[in-house]
């Protein structure tokens, strides 16, 4: 056993434990309290194997439920970005890339690379891991959204084109989910769960 490579592999995985502190914007079914970026990434990757029938392609499904569990670790330094908050969003790309840096960079070489790489790949969007990794980030939380009557929209003063915006990006993953997602979208809109310009 290498003593200096799982030290490095344990300070990682201690790390990694903070991603449980990142409170989300969203809350969990029956607004028993907010999510935190762990369980948006472990309900994502469970998603991820539930509904890979309704993905446009095939692929690699441990791949993505990888990409799913890392996605947020980058949080840890970078702050969640609520979704619909354009100011935030201006400076999420610079602080989540300097975070990855950090982060997996306490992991021995090939592993921060490897989990380095995994990450880039999830943000670019073009392979089919990732096309349906970041069709269930956009769903995981529209889903806890729409089960609690929109109350997260509601306290946020959500418009429909902000949600149409967001959640069209999935139908890059999955034609079906974006089909189902507009159905909902769109109860939502009438229920007044969100604004409807």
């Amino acid at each position: 056993m290498n003593a200096e490579r799982l030290q490095k592999q344990l300070n990682f995985i201690l790390e990694i434990d903070k991603e449980k502190t990142i409170v989300r914007q969203n809350h969990l079914t029956g607004m028993v309290r907010s999510e935190n970026d762990a369980e948006h990434a472990w309900h994502m990757a469970i998603m991820i194997y539930l509904l890979r029938e309704y993905a446009n392609e095939e692929f690699d499904l441990a791949k993505a439920m990888i990409m799913a569990l890392i996605h947020d670790i980058v949080e840890i330094d970078a702050g969640d970005t609520y979704a619909y908050d354009p100011e935030a969003g201006k400076t999420q790309k610079e602080r989540e890339d300097k975070a990855a840096r950090r982060i997996f960079g306490l992991l021995p070489e090939e592993q921060k690379e490897d989990l380095h790489a995994l990450f880039n790949e999830f943000e670019e969007g073009k392979s089919p891991e990732a096309r349906f990794a970041r069709a269930m980030d956009n769903f995981q939380p529209f889903l806890l959204n729409n089960h609690n009557d929109g109350a997260d929209w509601k306290a946020h003063n959500v418009r429909k084109s902000q949600v149409i915006r967001r959640q069209e990006r999935s139908k890059a993953g999955s034609e079906l989910i974006w089909d189902y997602t507009k159905k909902l979208i769109e109860e939502n809109t009438k229920k007044g769960n969100l604004i409807d310009e």
